[in-house]
C-alpha cells in the first residue's frame, strides 16, 4: 500500500500552482523552486492565481484532491485588499452574490461570507503594491466554498473595489497561521 504525503505551503507571489509549466512564452516560477524537496507524484489542491498568495494544500493522494476541489464543499477564506474605502452596501451585496463573467457566460455567485477587517499583519509583498498617494484602500474577509477562475478578484470589482492584494488565509480546517511566504511544511492530514 502506497503512503501518500501531505503538505501545506504559502505560496509566494509570483509562483505558479504548479510544477510543470506548460507555456513556452514566459519562464514563470513553479512550486518546485521552492526550497523544500517534494515527493514524485506532488500535486497543488486547487490554485491560486500567479499575482495570489498564501495558503496552498499539496498532497500525493488524487482522491484528497479530489474530495477538497469538488465533492467537499470545503470552505476557503481570503483576505483581500481593495482599492478604496468599501462600504457596507458593497459588502452587503457581495454576501448575496454578484454576476461575474466566466468561460464567456455570466455567472452569479453563490451567498458567502463577508466582513470588513483591520489590515492584517502581512509581511511586505515581494513586489510593492502602490504607495498612498494613490488614495486609501480597505481589507475584507470573503469566504467561499465555490472557486471558479480568480472568481475573488471578479467579485470585488463587479462592486466598484478591484483586488490590490490577495491572501488565502484558510482551506477548511487548515489556516496559513504563521507560515512564512515561501515555506513549506509536511502535515498527516489534510481533511
Amino acid at each position: 500500500m502506497r503512503i501518500h504525503r501531505h503538505f501545506i505551503i504559502h505560496k509566494p507571489y509570483g509562483f505558479l500552482s504548479q510544477f510543470i509549466n506548460n507555456q513556452t512564452k514566459r519562464k514563470k516560477k513553479l512550486l518546485g523552486e521552492l526550497d523544500f524537496d517534494f515527493p514524485e507524484k506532488t500535486m497543488a489542491i486547487g490554485r491560486l492565481d500567479v499575482k495570489s498568495e498564501g495558503l496552498l494544500l499539496l498532497t500525493t493522494d488524487g482522491k484528497v484532491s479530489d474530495y477538497i476541489t469538488t465533492r467537499g464543499k470545503v470552505e476557503k477564506e481570503y483576505y483581500v485588499q481593495v482599492n478604496g474605502q468599501i462600504t457596507e452596501k458593497e459588502i452587503e451585496e457581495l454576501k448575496n452574490g454578484v454576476e461575474i463573467g466566466f468561460d464567456g457566460k455570466k455567472y452569479m455567485t453563490k451567498s458567502c461570507v463577508v466582513f470588513a477587517i483591520n489590515t492584517p499583519n502581512f509581511p511586505d509583498r515581494s513586489k510593492k503594491i502602490r504607495d498612498d498617494r494613490h488614495g486609501p484602500t480597505s481589507w475584507i474577509s470573503i469566504t467561499l466554498q465555490e472557486g471558479k477562475f480568480r472568481q475573488v478578484r471578479k467579485m470585488t470589482s463587479a462592486v466598484g473595489f478591484p483586488t490590490l492584494r490577495l491572501v488565502r488565509v484558510r482551506v477548511g480546517s487548515i489556516f496559513l497561521n504563521d507560515l512564512k511566504s515561501g515555506e513549506v511544511k509536511e502535515v498527516k492530514t489534510l481533511t
